[in-house]
């Protein structure tokens, strides 16, 4: 999720991606409809019948519901939360393994967008800074989770993994999906001219900076490693000087993800805010000679910030033991399934914890909306290489485990090559559809290769 909570409507009415499943209020002409009891009940996400009594069992029933029922309508996504009491039922009973993998993989999907949904909500009445830090913690809430369990598992290389995987899906698919889509539905202007999608350049090249000194603390522990294989014949001490380094690392990446925070937050706000965004883009549709779009700022407030919070607390709670159960059954799915366990962990688990904020971004992207779009896409990312990883590194060290940032050397590498074609793509500012088609090719190559190399393979060259 983006550091920023503010979002635009479009003109005219137009859904945006804060927009609810159901429309409850405004016609498109500024005038409301009046709609029935049983409407109101059941799909309107601002109002319940009840709400306004004075009487305490009238009320806190009515309130209640109206909060389960906003949740629920928040996302398309969420007719899957079918699955996951089908999905907690086939761990607790034991099912097939690989049943109970698929199961609460489709259901942490859901509540990943729940999840979301929640912290957004919550973000609504905090103001820049709280409400970005927020985000920022509970951002990839769905990955940590997941990490966490399979740490204290010992599934070290699940863990490192479903990091570089979420950092590769939002850097290589969400962006590139972002792109091509983005750059389809916006190919020519007015007059007929090809044109290209632009995006606040300060963002990008800060932010590929970040990512490049994130690729840097993944590369170094692999080559010191290399270095010690060849010289130092005591594993003990090889092992150690790896474990040393990687937490010193993963201090220093922390301090740099909140001095990220507030640069972003507070002394640099300005560059990142939606004044400064739309100031750009007057400037440059003057020089174009377009009419620049009009947007205003809206906020929906959908439910107070303790029914949020409720709602965050219950969700992460089920998020848990979802994961729990769908940790457990990789072993059977590696084994039967004949992938490896980095396939797993770089494509399978990342696709969970992003799905939501997959189908945010491509949506804001086809709005032409891509300060958003790289907001989602980037933003998760810096929050996963500055924030997540080392955080987990920093965990194993609290409960006495050898969590390090040396990663399997293939992994490293394609995660440095997309940090390095992300760069050389979004230095400039613009995107299009082709740039859009090549981050994409990449994604899919990677995940290729890491489908048809056995894990065997991946343990030897460790």
């Amino acid at each position: 999720m983006p550091t920023k909570h503010h979002t635009h409507g479009g003109r005219n009415g137009d859904a945006n991606e804060r927009t609810p499943l159901v429309s409850t209020s405004d016609n498109g002409n500024g005038h409301n409809h009046e709609h029935s009891p049983t409407y109101k009940f059941f799909l309107d996400t601002q109002e319940t019948p009840g709400l306004g009594s004075q009487k305490p069992w009238v009320k806190w029933p009515a309130h209640v519901w109206h909060t389960t029922k906003t949740t629920l309508l928040s996302s398309y996504v969420n007719i899957l939360l079918v699955f996951v009491p089908i999905g907690i039922v086939a761990g607790v009973t034991k099912w097939d393994p690989v049943t109970v993998f698929i199961l609460n993989f489709l259901a942490i999907i859901p509540l990943a967008a729940v999840l979301s949904f929640a912290t957004e909500e919550i973000s609504v009445n905090l103001g820049d800074a709280l409400g970005g830090l927020l985000n920022a913690t509970f951002g990839n809430a769905v990955e940590l989770i997941v990490s966490i369990i399979a740490l204290m598992a010992e599934e070290y290389d699940v863990v490192k993994s479903s990091m570089i995987g979420s950092i590769l899906s939002n850097l290589l698919l969400v962006m590139g999906m972002c792109f091509l889509f983005g750059g389809i539905a916006n190919m020519r202007d007015q007059n007929g001219v090809g044109m290209e999608q632009t995006f606040a350049s300060i963002t990008a090249q800060t932010t590929c900076s970040l990512m490049t000194l994130a690729a840097a603390s993944m590369i170094i522990p692999g080559a010191l490693s290399m270095v010690l294989n060849s010289t130092e014949g005591d594993e003990a001490v090889r092992e150690r000087t790896i474990i040393n380094l990687s937490r010193g690392t993963a201090i220093i990446l922390l301090l740099i993800y909140v001095l990220y925070l507030w640069f972003q937050l507070r002394t640099h706000h300005n560059l990142f805010s939606a004044d400064s965004q739309e100031a750009e883009e007057a400037d440059e549709s003057q020089v174009n000679g377009v009419e620049p779009e009009s947007r205003e700022s809206e906020v929906a407030e959908h439910m107070s910030p303790w029914s949020a919070a409720v709602v965050l607390i219950v969700v992460t709670v089920m998020v848990s033991v979802c994961a729990d159960y769908l940790v457990n059954s990789i072993d059977a799915l590696v084994e039967r399934a004949h992938i490896s366990r980095n396939f797993v962990g770089l494509i399978l688990i990342p696709i969970v914890g992003n799905a939501a904020e997959h189908v945010t971004a491509v949506v804001v992207a086809i709005k032409n909306k891509m300060d958003l779009a790289m907001g989602v896409a980037i933003g998760s990312s810096i929050q996963i290489a500055l924030f997540v990883t080392p955080f987990l590194v920093v965990l194993g060290w609290v409960i006495d485990l050898p969590m390090t940032l040396k990663f399997e050397t293939f992994e490293t590498v394609a995660f440095a090559l997309s940090v390095l074609v992300v760069t050389y793509t979004v230095q400039d500012g613009k995107s299009n559809y082709l740039e859009g088609a090549m981050l994409m090719s990449l994604y899919i190559i990677i995940a290729v290769a890491f489908f048809v190399t056995p894990s065997e393979s991946f343990g030897k060259s460790n």
